[in-house]
């Protein structure tokens, strides 16, 4: 299997950890997103989305990264990121939806203003992108620090798709300056994740600043 990825996309990141995880070999594709190679013809065919990941499994082509998360574990046998049972496969899905819709876009929005834009010379931060990007990690940091509560992991008390989800959109919490020092669930958590061998044998090079 191909994968189309960009090493500091989030999205990317996540497909990486599963495959690392499962030991899924991946023939790893570099899309140049500060070139705009993602925006070209070639890709295009890949994604009309004009986004990363992209998985070409013999020709069958699979764009959204959770899509892929769930894809590798479903052609792994006896593989535990993913739980068997109805119950267990919605708890698991409820937080790979709930990181889509909101905790991963309000993170992005830092992560661009923070760091995208210092690294590909875009200019300055914009202030009131900033101060709506800190409200809504804010209001969904805090959501995941109150479930987190008590909890080593963030769904059926064992590792799975989920927090391997969460955790890529947090994989540039420093450069990104996300505001989540308040949050001790939240970090003690992703400090689990962090000590994976799957996340650091997936962990990029920080551009030096």
């Amino acid at each position: 299997m191909k994968l189309y990825f960009h090493p500091m996309s989030g999205n990317s990141r996540r497909v990486l950890l599963v495959a690392a995880h499962l030991d899924v070999p991946l023939e790893r594709i570099v899309v140049d997103l500060p070139k705009g190679e993602q925006r070209g013809a070639p890709h295009l065919k890949l994604n009309p989305n004009g986004r990363v990941p992209v998985l070409d499994d013999d020709g069958f082509l699979l764009w959204e990264s959770r899509a892929i998360m769930l894809y590798l574990t479903e052609k792994t046998p006896g593989q535990t990121l993913l739980p068997t049972d109805a119950h267990g496969r919605a708890d698991v899905s409820r937080w790979l939806f709930w990181c889509s819709a909101h905790m991963a876009p309000a993170n992005t929005i830092l992560v661009f203003e923070n760091f995208v834009k210092a690294q590909t010379g875009r200019g300055p931060a914009d202030p009131a992108e900033l101060a709506r990007g800190e409200a809504l990690v804010a209001q969904n940091a805090q959501l995941l620090d109150a479930h987190l509560e008590g909890r080593t992991w963030v769904a059926q008390d064992r590792l799975t798709l989920a927090d391997f989800s969460l955790a890529a959109s947090f994989a540039l919490a420093g450069p990104a300056r996300l505001p989540i020092a308040d949050y001790a669930n939240l970090r003690a958590w992703l400090g689990r994740v962090q000590e994976l061998e799957a996340w650091k044998r997936t962990a990029p090079s920080l551009p030096r600043s």
